[in-house]
Formats: structure tokens, C-alpha cells, sequence
């Protein structure tokens, strides 16, 4: 499948994200993420934190302020990655900081 964007982040990840699944996300999990694409890419490209899942830790959490505070969620191992989700958030969450402003 094509990508709809893809996103180089500090930790040198490719994150990709579909047409198919954003709409997914916009439309079934996260529907007040619709119209927030540049929000997602930002937060992904320029974060002010990043942390590591405590579970899982090919999962990391980008966090990014903006009107209010967002997270997007992404898999990656080996440069390689893609969005799980992406979210407005009230706080950060748990989790290994790894990158920092």
C-alpha cells in the first residue's frame, strides 16, 4: 500500500502511515483526529518528548504541544516504522524518556 505521508523522526525512524488506516483512525478510533494530519506529522518530525512503552519497547510516544498537548503512537524497530495512533492527551504518559527538546 501506498503511503499517505512518511515521517523521518529524531530517533532516525521512517514512520509510515496509509490512506486507508488514517482514515481508520479518523473514522473509528480517534475521530477528533480528523483535519489534524499536520498535527500527527509535527508531533511525529518534532516532538518535545519521545518515551519507550514500558510493555512493549518497539513502541515509542511522541509528545508535542500545540493548542493542547498530542501524542502519536508508533511502532519501529531497525529505522522501519508505522503509526498505531494518535491522540490529544492531558498529561504524559508512563515510560522511558529517549528524546528530549
Amino acid at each position: 500500500m501506498e503511503a499517505y505521508f512518511k515521517i523521518k523522526t529524531p530517533l532516525g525512524a521512517e514512520i509510515r502511515v496509509t490512506k486507508e488506516y488514517w482514515n481508520y483512525l479518523i473514522t473509528k478510533k480517534h475521530t477528533v483526529m480528523h483535519g489534524k494530519e499536520e498535527i500527527v506529522i509535527e508531533t511525529l518530525r518534532d516532538p518535545d518528548e519521545i518515551r519507550r512503552n514500558i510493555i512493549d519497547h518497539s513502541v515509542f510516544l511522541y509528545y508535542k504541544r500545540h493548542e493542547r498537548l498530542y501524542c502519536a503512537v508508533a511502532r519501529h524497530i531497525n529505522g522501519k516504522g508505522f503509526l498505531i495512533t494518535a491522540y490529544p492527551t492531558d498529561k504524559v504518559k508512563e515510560g522511558e524518556t529517549v528524546w528530549t527538546k
